[in-house]
């Protein structure tokens, strides 16, 4: 059971796209919820995006609000984030996560299962 990063994040000027994925073995997205977290230097880890399993609930934070966009293909088994407009403060590491069950939106670090390997995106102004 695990997640693999299928493409990574990399070195951007502010205002460019990237876009994450990753691929889940294992288990399915009927029965967990997926979604991104971030961590920047000497920050704690946040919660970005997420939606439940079978897509009933989608949350995000305010801070990528119009920008970034998560999206799922159930038939692979994959989850991807296309971020937009990205901005300095966007740098940071990037996990994929999975949870089982998520009662509480931002969901906390504590309630995932899963993650993926993190990927480095640097946004250079």
């Amino acid at each position: 059971l695990r997640f693999s990063c299928r493409r990574g994040g990399g070195l951007v000027q502010a205002g460019g796209s990237l876009r994450l994925s990753c691929a889940a073995s294992g288990f399915t997205f009927d029965d967990y919820g997926v979604g991104w977290f971030r961590q920047a230097p000497r920050k704690e880890r946040e919660a970005i995006y997420f939606i439940s399993n079978r897509g009933t609930v989608t949350w995000y934070a305010d801070s990528v609000g119009g920008r970034f966009t998560i999206s799922s293909d159930n038939a692979t088994n994959t989850v991807y984030l296309q971020m937009n407009r990205l901005k300095p403060e966007d740098t940071a590491v990037y996990y994929c996560a999975a949870a089982e069950l998520v009662t509480v939106y931002p969901p906390p670090p504590e309630s995932i299962h899963y993650w993926g390997k993190g990927t480095q995106v640097t946004v250079s102004s």
